[in-house]
């Protein structure tokens, strides 16, 4: 294992002061992980780190056996994902500042980039637990994975009712993956792993601390196509994750509730400030197009990529292309353009964004081959 790069990965997550951007500083300047790890102090220095962030590296690799650290993830069952891997959600690799290493205890599958996001406040009431249940509920049965923090309240009643509901969730921790909060939602968490996964950026074994919550919430946010609200005081954690929603460019819906109720202070407010005022679940599937979920699905496994696809796939990126641009690039005839375009939409692989304009929504790994 010492000669697997995502091993150094692994250690600079230990390191107290290095996040995505001191770290990519770290990979602009030498180039490999494994090779920073290495770095003499002076290059460290000239790399970009302070004084105290190089003794705390220095501490750590001095004191750490990184063979041993990845012995315990393996034990743990603990998978270990870097921006490197094909398997890094391509969602959140977009957003800014992603997380050099995500560590995951259950399995993250290709439909989870149908996701949306519900959290709240953990002081749930009678009003806001009916809700949770019902809109988690709506999305699992629409194919749609239900992601929130593990949460007292809001985030556990969902994900607990999506479970129920026989879909997916994903719990993304302010801890290590190995250790849950709170304690009495052992018995979900591992319900979460089962058919889902918990998440984290914190390395194994790192605690409960209360700074570690509000930076996991843009995580949460970044992995999902939008952010429900249910209930949230005018202080909730909700908040912040609905601000990074908004930052990421994901849309924000939040519950309108009593206007005398302090769970409904932020959600109230929310929507004075723009968020979609949620009135039914089934305005989520409208407004994100997500009424053909488990058809697209669907379709994407039956139909594998064939040379047209591929040639199209390739001509399209992520800003809006217009179809005759797309004949142009692929020269080929814009009838075939046109009904493989409509083919390639229902498989989710590219969205019309509108006027005839096509953006690219997965990234095809699959090359077609001729016999």
């Amino acid at each position: 294992m010492a000669n697997d790069p995502k091993l150094y990965w692994i250690g600079f997550s230990l390191i107290k002061g290095i996040g995505a951007v001191r770290f990519q500083g770290l990979l602009d300047y030498f180039g490999q992980a494994e090779i920073a790890w290495q770095a003499p102090p002076e290059g460290l220095h000239a790399a970009g780190l302070s004084t105290k962030i190089i003794e705390n590296l220095l501490h750590v690799r001095n004191t750490v056996s990184l063979d041993q650290v990845w012995e315990r993830i393996q034990a743990q069952g603990i998978q270990v994902l870097t921006w490197e891997d094909k398997g890094y959600p391509r969602r959140l690799k977009e957003i800014e500042q992603p997380p050099p290493v995500l560590y995951i205890r259950g399995n993250l599958i290709p439909e989870d980039e149908w996701a949306v996001a519900i959290v709240g406040t953990r002081r749930i009431t009678a009003y806001g637990r009916q809700v949770a249940e019902e809109v988690a509920s709506v999305l699992a049965h629409n194919g749609i994975t239900v992601i929130s923090g593990l949460a007292r309240g809001v985030d556990g009643v969902a994900q607990q009712a999506a479970l129920s509901a026989g879909g997916r969730s994903l719990a993304v921790l302010g801890s290590g993956v190995d250790r849950v909060y709170p304690p009495e939602h052992n018995r979900l968490a591992e319900q979460v792993i089962a058919k889902g996964a918990l998440i984290s950026d914190y390395p194994p074994g790192t605690p409960p601390e209360a700074a570690n919550f509000p930076p996991r919430n843009r995580i949460i946010s970044g992995l999902s196509l939008a952010v429900v609200v249910i209930e949230a005081g005018s202080e909730s954690g909700a908040l912040i994750t609905a601000n990074f929603a908004a930052e990421q460019g994901r849309d924000v819906f939040a519950v309108p509730g009593n206007i005398t109720a302090p769970q409904s202070l932020g959600t109230n407010r929310l929507i004075q400030n723009g968020a979609y005022p949620l009135l039914n679940p089934r305005e989520i599937l409208e407004a994100l197009e997500l009424t053909m979920v488990t058809e697209q699905q669907a379709v994407r496994i039956a139909l594998p990529t064939d040379i047209i696809e591929s040639q199209l796939f390739e001509a399209i990126s992520r800003e809006p292309l217009h179809v005759d641009e797309i004949r142009t690039r692929t020269n080929l005839p814009i009838e075939k353009v046109s009904a493989t375009l409509a083919l390639m939409e229902l498989k989710g692989m590219v969205r019309q964004v509108g006027g005839m304009n096509y953006v690219a929504v997965h990234e095809q790994s699959a090359e077609y081959t001729s016999d």
